[in-house]
């Protein structure tokens, strides 16, 4: 139950970080492109990348502080975080051919994913 409580505030703290983000990258650059969610990706990329080698290869933390960092905080602030570390993980150990699809394949995918919902829901009227 600690673990699960852990996500769940590193979730909503994430969540409400993003948010921030957005709303100042809209002020400082103006909303013509999604300025806000492109840096939160990069540096939630980034943030990860710090607390994978801190938190799981070093272990210089307790496993507590993996759930509430990666899992839930950046879990909320973005989940391209996650998808970054996965994709460099495949990369790093030689799968190239595995990376290329699941990194093709999540953004198509996802993008097509995205669309066959909003389609679905607008066709339900």
């Amino acid at each position: 139950m600690t673990t699960i409580l852990a996500i769940a505030v590193g979730g909503a703290i994430g969540s409400v970080a993003r948010y921030g983000m957005t709303v100042y990258a809209d002020y400082l650059f103006g909303r013509e492109f999604p300025y806000g969610i492109f840096l939160t990706n990069i540096l939630g990329s980034v943030v990860i990348g710090v607390c994978f080698v801190l938190i799981v290869e070093r272990a210089l933390v307790s496993e507590l502080w993996r759930s509430i960092l990666m899992v839930g905080f950046l879990g909320g602030f973005t989940t391209f975080s996650t998808f970054s570390i996965q994709s460099l993980e495949l990369l790093q150990s030689g799968r190239l051919l595995d990376a290329a699809g699941y990194i093709l394949g999540s953004v198509v995918l996802s993008i097509l994913g995205c669309w066959i919902g909003i389609m679905g829901a607008r066709a339900l009227h």
